[in-house]
């Protein structure tokens, strides 16, 4: 089974459409150009879709960079 690193970051690239090896762990809203509203809500279902979790509401606007999707995606899995 895959690690939740490597799947958290196939799900960012296909979600913002650039190359896996552009997603790194200081990967932000800043850093990566198409990150836009629309691709913040396609992130958060595609990251509930493979992690088969439910994001709290009040944790979507904290899905800013890797770090914080990291262990957002963590605490859900609990």
């Amino acid at each position: 089974m895959e690690n939740s690193k490597s799947q958290i970051i196939k799900v960012m690239s296909a979600v913002f459409e650039v190359p896996i090896e552009s997603i790194t762990e200081t990967s932000s809203v800043d850093s990566i150009e198409s990150w836009d509203s629309v691709k913040h809500l396609n992130l958060i279902l595609a990251l509930e879709e493979e992690f088969n979790i439910s994001i709290p509401d009040e944790e979507v606007g904290n899905l800013m960079n890797y770090k914080l999707i990291e262990m957002i995606v963590n605490e859900c899995r609990k």
